[in-house]
């Protein structure tokens, strides 16, 4: 099984991730392929994949080309992305992929991926941020970017189990080296590039949290991934769990229950025998929708827990709960 690290030309932060993942491990020299060239590490199952005339958010299917075109199994995607916000704050961010919530059903979204359409979160997440606050933290970047989570938001479509790592949130920070480095640094400890066990793998047991409400960025849910070695799958924004009546204005629409199911069965695909549970921002939703959430979570037996009930339950390091 190969972790694959995909990068684009097209992107300068990518670009500048890509050159620094190089330089941080060894790896064979590259191979032009069909789809874009390839890096295999010196020692470890991961491929390093530049791609070129396409930015990865449209990159839909790359995950199987990379299968066929290499005759390998693909295990999880890790996007090398620039961030980009309104406010220019300096910021390193990681999120997962998919448009939920979002109507026509399969229609192209205007950042890539399909309306509805989620991808299977990589098992590794929680172990990549809480990797990228320390090293940030030893390497003293951490006073000047903000380290954070996203919701899932954008493309490409792919199958396998994704995450973005994202430097932001401007072109001077996106051509950063020493800041390319941090995360290439949390990369290499993450996977174990250096000769160490990899960090983040789903062994069949454990809790896994999906987040429900909140903004773009989810402090909620960040402050219980940040304080917990828990499990982490979606987390979905309030605008993606969409509360709309129908034509006749008599009964809610089934759009928020589309979204939920479709990051509950993704999270699921990435942690077969995982004990999932959902954590809301419950200050997020009117008091009705919350209890709507609840009780149509509760009917799929997924438990909901308060922040300070997973703190009590996974404060500290135990044999069911990793990564």
């Amino acid at each position: 099984m190969v972790t694959l690290l995909l990068a684009s030309s097209e992107d300068p932060a990518s670009l500048n991730l890509y050159h620094a993942i190089l330089d941080n491990s060894i790896w064979h020299k590259g191979t032009e392929m069909a789809h874009g060239i390839v890096h295999e590490h010196f020692s470890n199952k991961a491929h390093l994949l530049m791609i070129n005339d396409i930015h990865h958010i449209f990159a839909d299917g790359i995950d199987v080309i990379h299968e066929e075109v290499k005759n390998v199994q693909v295990d999880e995607v890790l996007v090398l992305s620039k961030h980009a916000s309104k406010s220019k704050i300096p910021a390193l961010a990681i999120h997962f992929i998919g448009l939920p919530g979002q109507k026509p059903l399969g229609e192209i979204g205007q950042y890539g991926g399909h309306k509805g359409h989620v991808v299977p979160p990589s098992p590794r997440f929680g172990t990549l941020f809480r990797t990228l606050c320390d090293i940030s933290s030893e390497k003293g970047l951490d006073s000047e970017f903000d380290i954070t989570i996203e919701s899932t938001h954008h493309g490409p479509s792919l199958t396998k189990p994704t995450a973005y790592l994202e430097i932001g949130s401007t072109h001077s920070q996106w051509i950063r080296k020493d800041v390319a480095n941090v995360w290439a640094l949390t990369i290499s400890r993450c996977l174990g590039l250096e000769g160490q066990e990899p960090l983040g793998v789903w062994e069949g047991n454990g809790s896994v949290m999906l987040g429900l409400g909140g903004g773009h960025y989810a402090p909620r849910h960040q402050s219980i991934i940040s304080q917990t070695e828990i499990w982490v799958g979606h987390i979905l924004a309030n605008y993606s769990i969409i509360f709309d009546f129908k034509e006749k204005k008599e009964e809610i629409s089934d759009q928020w229950k589309e979204a939920i199911d479709a990051a509950l069965n993704a999270t699921r695909i990435s942690f077969p025998g995982g004990d999932i549970f959902a954590h809301l921002d419950r200050k997020s939703f009117k008091g009705w929708q919350r209890n709507m959430i609840i009780s149509y979570l509760n009917d799929r037996k997924i438990p909901v827990y308060r922040g300070k009930e997973i703190m009590s339950l996974h404060k500290h390091k135990s044999s069911n709960v990793s990564g």
